[in-house]
């Protein structure tokens, strides 16, 4: 009878996401996850069964873990102001997890995995796409509550979005200005004030 996992893969990713952060794609290890999820680089491998296969797996948790990221904002901040609030925690949640400049440009050395590599690449893409699409279905829904002025193009607009969040987050790795979180925030307001109904 096989032993019951006492680590979720959920959990595992978790700490390996906290310690790509810290390394980078090229210096991480699987004992140095192993190390930061509390349990036997044997572990790892029996799950994951390589290095890489723990980076797909990471870069395949990307997705679902933006969607969550939208569910979550959307219950916090109904009615009102609330879709364009919630746009706005949603992002925030997403760059809240970088912490520093260091781990900002070890994120970019991953991001040059998913852009050379079609296996990573897919996963990179399908987080891309849910983020636009969750970004866009919130700006309409703004329109929808009169937040945003009628006959604004959402999908031009879901993409600057995309393209402010992105940038906030290359600009403060380069400087590591500020908060990063306050940042995002204060450059979203500006790029949706002309939009607003007031």
């Amino acid at each position: 009878m096989a032993r019951p996992r006492t680590t979720s893969d959920e959990a595992i990713l978790h700490a390996a996401a906290r310690a790509l952060g810290g390394l980078g794609p090229a210096r991480l290890t699987l004992s140095a996850v192993a190390r930061e999820a509390g349990l036997a680089p044997a572990t790892l491998v029996q799950r994951f069964g390589s290095k890489r296969g723990l980076l797909l797996a990471l870069a395949r948790q990307a997705e679902p873990g933006a969607r969550l990221h939208f569910q979550r904002a959307r219950a916090e901040h109904a009615g009102g102001a609330g879709p364009l609030e919630a746009m706005k925690a949603a992002l925030a949640g997403m760059a809240a997890a970088v912490r520093t400049p260091e781990e900002m440009a070890n994120n970019l050395a991953f991001l040059q995995l998913d852009l050379a590599d079609p296996e990573f690449r897919e996963p990179a893409a399908a987080h891309a796409r849910t983020v636009g699409r969750e970004i866009a279905g919130l700006l309409e829904q703004a329109i929808a509550a009169g937040a945003l002025t009628a006959g604004t193009d959402t999908a031009a607009l879901a993409r600057a979005v995309q393209i402010t969040y992105n940038g906030v987050l290359i600009l403060w790795a380069l400087d590591g200005d500020g908060d990063l979180v306050q940042g995002l925030r204060e450059d979203l307001d500006r790029l949706l004030a002309p939009y607003r109904t007031a």
